[in-house]
C-alpha cells in the first residue's frame, strides 16, 4: 500500500483563537522528526518501548505531583494505544450497528466515526466501518484505498456484491476493517430509486456478512437521501455528533423527524442512543450554552465525554491516520478514547 506524502499545510502555524496549543504531533515522526526539533510523548518516550519494560495497568494512570506534562502525555499514549492488545473495553453480547448521522455538514461525523472505531478496535473489539459518504473521507482517514476501480460499497448496494468481498483490513489495527466509498457512490442515490426494496439493500448486506463484529459504524453523507435511509434501516442505534456552535441545532428537528419516520415504517428497533458534543471551545460562553441546551433536551443520551476543538484532530486525516494513532497523547485522542469507553460501558450495562 502506497502512503501519500503528508501535505505541508499541516505544518503551518495555527491561529490561537482556533485551537489549544499542544506539542508537535507524534504520528508524523517518520516524515518529520529529523526536521522538527519538538516531539510529543509517543515519540519522545516511545509508547511501545514503555509498554515493553513495564506492566500497563488497565486503569487510568494517576499523576504524581512531580510528573512533568510530557510524562503524563506518554502515559496517556500507552493507555490509548494499548500495545498489549488486551480487551480493556467491554465487548457487547451482540453486534451493535451504529449509524453516525447529521444532515448538517462539518460537525465531525467522519472524524467521530473513524476515531471511535479505532479506539474500540485498539482495545479488543472487532469493528467494521462502512463509508457511505461519496466523498470517501472515512476511507481516507483509515488510509484505505478508495480510488476509481476499487471494489466499494456502491458495488454492494447496486450489484449485490457481498460486503466480505469489499471490506479491507486497516493497516496496523488487526481488529478493524473498512468498506470504502469511491466517487461511484455519488450516482447511487439515483440508481437506487428503481431498485426493489431500495431502503433495505444495506441491512441485507450486513446480515449476510459471514464474520462477527462487535461494532459496525456507518458514516452517513450530510443529507437525508436514500443512502442515509439505508443506513437508518440497517442500524439499531443512531449517534448524532453536535457541534458546540451557534448553528448546531439547525436542522436537527428534521433529522429527528426522519428517524421517527424510519422507525414507524421501516425499522421499529431504531433508537437515538448517543449524542456526542464536538468542537467544544472551553474559552467561549457560547460552547457552554450549547452544551447546556443539548443536555437539557436529550438528557442521558448525551455522553459525558466532550470532544474539544483540537488541531491534532484536524491534522490527522492528512496523514491517513486517526488522532488515536497520530498523536495518542493529545487532548483530542484522550477525549475520543473516553467517548469510546463510555459507549462500550453503556452497551455492557444494557446487556445486563
Amino acid at each position: 500500500m502506497v502512503r501519500r506524502d503528508p501535505p505541508t499545510v499541516g505544518r503551518e502555524p495555527v491561529d490561537a483563537d482556533l485551537t489549544d496549543a499542544e506539542p508537535a504531533p507524534a504520528g508524523a515522526v517518520s516524515a518529520h522528526s529529523a526536521a522538527d526539533p519538538t516531539v510529543t510523548s509517543a515519540e519522545a518516550y516511545g509508547a511501545t518501548e514503555v509498554a515493553a519494560t513495564a506492566y500497563v495497568s488497565r486503569e487510568t494512570p494517576t499523576r504524581e505531583e512531580d510528573d512533568p506534562p510530557l510524562a503524563m502525555e506518554a502515559m496517556r499514549a500507552v493507555q490509548i494505544l494499548n500495545p498489549s492488545g488486551e480487551v480493556t473495553m467491554p465487548r457487547p453480547e451482540r453486534t451493535r450497528v451504529m449509524c453516525v448521522a447529521n444532515q448538517k455538514g462539518g460537525v465531525g461525523k467522519t472524524t467521530t466515526t473513524v476515531n471511535l472505531a479505532v479506539a474500540l478496535a485498539l482495545h479488543g473489539n472487532r469493528v467494521l466501518v462502512i463509508d457511505l459518504d461519496p466523498q470517501g473521507n472515512a476511507s481516507t482517514g483509515l488510509n484505505v484505498p478508495h480510488h476509481t476501480g476499487v471494489p466499494d460499497v456502491y458495488d454492494c448496494l447496486i450489484d449485490s456484491v457481498p460486503l466480505a468481498d469489499v471490506a479491507q483490513g486497516v493497516e496496523g489495527i488487526p481488529n478493524l476493517w473498512c468498506v470504502p466509498a469511491t466517487i461511484d457512490l455519488a450516482g447511487a442515490e439515483i440508481e437506487l430509486v428503481s431498485v426493489v426494496a431500495r431502503e433495505s439493500r444495506l441491512v441485507r448486506a450486513i446480515a449476510a456478512y459471514p464474520g462477527h463484529f462487535d461494532y459496525v459504524f456507518i458514516d452517513c453523507p450530510p443529507s437525508l437521501g436514500l443512502l442515509t435511509v439505508n443506513a437508518l434501516v440497517a442500524a439499531q442505534e443512531v449517534l448524532i455528533p453536535i457541534q458546540c456552535e451557534y448553528y448546531a441545532l439547525e436542522g436537527l428537528n428534521q433529522l429527528i423527524n426522519n428517524i421517527n419516520l424510519v422507525r414507524q415504517h421501516l425499522n421499529p428497533n431504531l433508537d437515538v442512543s448517543t449524542i456526542l458534543l464536538t468542537m467544544y471551545d472551553r474559552r467561549t460562553r457560547l460552547a457552554d450554552a450549547v452544551e447546556q441546551d443539548v443536555r437539557n433536551h436529550f438528557g442521558d443520551k448525551v455522553l459525558q465525554a466532550v470532544i474539544p476543538r483540537n488541531v491534532r484532530v484536524s491534522e490527522a486525516p492528512s496523514y491517513g491516520q486517526s488522532v488515536m494513532t497520530y498523536d495518542p497523547g493529545s487532548r483530542g485522542a484522550t477525549s475520543y478514547f473516553e467517548a469510546a469507553q463510555e459507549i462500550a460501558e453503556r452497551g455492557a450495562k444494557e446487556n445486563r
